[in-house]
């Protein structure tokens, strides 16, 4: 008979198991968004491919974010009684389907329907894999356990979509999301192999799921992101110009300027989780009060090359804090439907990027020139602090935050064990 192993060797195989499971998940992350992303690189190349002018490709962008906006409140709550581990297989199962039919995709309405499709997976997906890693941890390191999942998406600005955006445009465009689809494949295997079986919640209800978006905190947060985050989006469409007619660099700069943006990501990520699990309310008043600090700064010095390159990266870092903090307070006010939650800051983020890209362009259209969308987005930043500061009032008049509790226990009502210790069960 076997010597059972030292409670430190448990412990070590136990972390080891956990940060494997978290990598297998933030995997998902990578490829969802080099999908994401990699259409705007590769965009001139897709238009001459199908046989269409760029603004018309362009609309591929917005199909996609319309998949993400519609899919991921209804597949988080069609999901919520299932075992987590098969929807996550089943959700980037699906994303490599879309993945492959874009592709295949023969012409440009194909391709739209496509794309479409693709976006429908991405909320919901994080959703569930942000409450599957939170439950492999103990409580006050759930923020930390969440923004490393979605450290794969920031990872795919920086290292995903330049390499991804490099094939597409030099073995054409449809190479790009061969190699998503590759990407997708092995993320199914990665969960399959490395993450735990984990219940639903089988008292869950499409109707009772649902019933959050009538939380007056859940619908209060999704505003924040909504209005808050659109003055990033604000900012980020129209980087390009920003740095070739405001700042006089050449196009060939411009790649840098994003990096400096995705490396900014990656640490805003990061650092966002620790925020969340520090002080989550706290944190979030104070990024987005940073983050429209830092777009009146961009505004302002722009057309300094050096200040363009630093304005990016902080607004990328204060930009990526603010979306794991509000993923960790939509997760917490949702109560027993946390997997909408998640998924529904996803939604959120993407009406953020649309209208912010739509704003910006009015103030551009306006004859106010390239700088003006930083000006409204910290002004978008600045209204964002109105619905925190109603949430802040009804925080105080609710006796002992409910959804603070809910967010403690999530563990147990999943049917997950409580220890810290036994936070992973056999796959």
């Amino acid at each position: 008979m076997s010597a059972a192993l030292p409670e430190t060797d448990r412990r070590t195989t136990s972390t080891l198991r956990v940060g494997v499971a978290i990598v297998a998940l933030a995997l998902g992350g990578f490829a969802i968004g080099t999908t994401e992303f990699v259409t705007m690189g590769v965009l001139p190349d897709i238009a001459a491919g199908v046989g269409v002018d760029i603004p018309s490709a362009g609309h591929l962008i917005s199909a996609y974010a319309l998949g993400v906006v519609l899919g991921a409140p209804v597949l988080a709550a069609l999901s919520a009684r299932l075992p987590r581990r098969a929807v996550l297989v089943g959700l980037m199962a699906a994303f490599l389907v879309g993945n492959t039919l874009t592709a295949l995709a023969p012409g440009y309405r194909t391709l739209l329907v496509a794309r479409f499709l693709t976006g429908l997976p991405h909320g919901a997906y994080f959703g569930v894999a942000s409450l599957v890693a939170a439950s492999l941890v103990a409580p006050h390191l759930r923020g930390r356990a969440v923004s490393s999942v979605m450290l794969g998406l920031a990872v795919s600005l920086v290292a995903g979509v330049p390499a991804a955006t490099w094939l597409g445009q030099n073995l054409g465009w449809r190479s790009a999301y061969w190699t998503v689809a590759l990407l997708a494949a092995l993320t199914v295997a990665a969960v399959l192999a490395l993450v735990p079986s984990t219940p639903g919640r089988r008292e869950a209800s499409i109707r009772g799921e649902l019933g959050a978006l009538r939380r007056p905190q859940v619908l209060l947060t999704l505003s924040v992101g909504i209005v808050g985050f659109g003055g990033v989006f604000a900012l980020y469409s129209y980087i390009a110009p920003v740095a070739t007619d405001v700042a006089g660099l050449s196009r060939g700069t411009v790649p840098l300027v994003l990096l400096a943006y995705g490396v900014g990501g990656v640490v805003g990520t990061a650092l966002g989780g620790r925020l969340a699990d520090l002080a989550l309310f706290r944190s979030l008043v104070g990024t987005l009060v940073v983050l429209g600090v830092l777009l009146a700064g961009v505004a302002l010095t722009s057309p300094w090359a050096p200040a363009l390159f630093a304005g990016a990266f902080l607004v990328s870092v204060a930009a990526s804090v603010l979306a794991i903090c509000l993923q960790m307070r939509l997760m917490e006010t949702a109560g027993e439907a946390q997997m909408l939650g998640a998924a529904l800051n996803h939604s959120a983020l993407n009406v953020a990027n649309a209208l912010g890209a739509w704003f910006g362009g009015l103030v551009i259209a306006a004859g106010l020139g390239f700088r003006a969308p930083s000006v409204l987005g910290a002004g978008l930043a600045a209204a964002g602090l109105v619905p925190l500061a109603v949430s802040a009032m009804l925080r105080r008049r609710a006796p002992g935050r409910p959804g603070a509790r809910h967010a403690r226990s999530a563990a147990p009502h999943a049917g997950e064990p409580e220890r810290a210790g036994s936070r992973v069960s056999a796959a």
